[in-house]
């Protein structure tokens, strides 16, 4: 089991939170807002502050800037697509 991932020298960075961190920032902010689409939940985020959310559709959404109230954008149409691309990143700087 994975409980959290961090990888800081990958173009602005990725950090998949730990779960303990994701509920409490579901308990103080609640849950993401995004037209068009199921409540997601923040998850992850990079280097510059952008958070990544999960929604009840399985779709991954990334934050314009650096804010849990601004618009967010697709990132990826699942996790597995998400982390596939990550993959795809990290072998091409290897």
């Amino acid at each position: 089991m994975i409980s959290e991932v961090s990888f800081p020298d990958l173009e602005n960075g990725c950090f998949v939170h730990p779960a303990s961190l994701v509920a409490d920032h579901f308990r103080e902010y609640g849950a993401v807002q995004i037209d068009g689409e199921e409540p997601a939940v923040v998850f992850a985020s990079d280097g510059g502050g952008h958070l990544f959310a999960l929604a009840g559709s399985g779709r991954v959404w990334r934050s314009t800037t650096a804010s849990w109230f601004d618009q967010f954008d697709l990132a990826a149409a699942s996790l597995q697509e998400l982390f596939e691309g990550l993959s795809r990143q990290i072998n091409s700087q290897l």
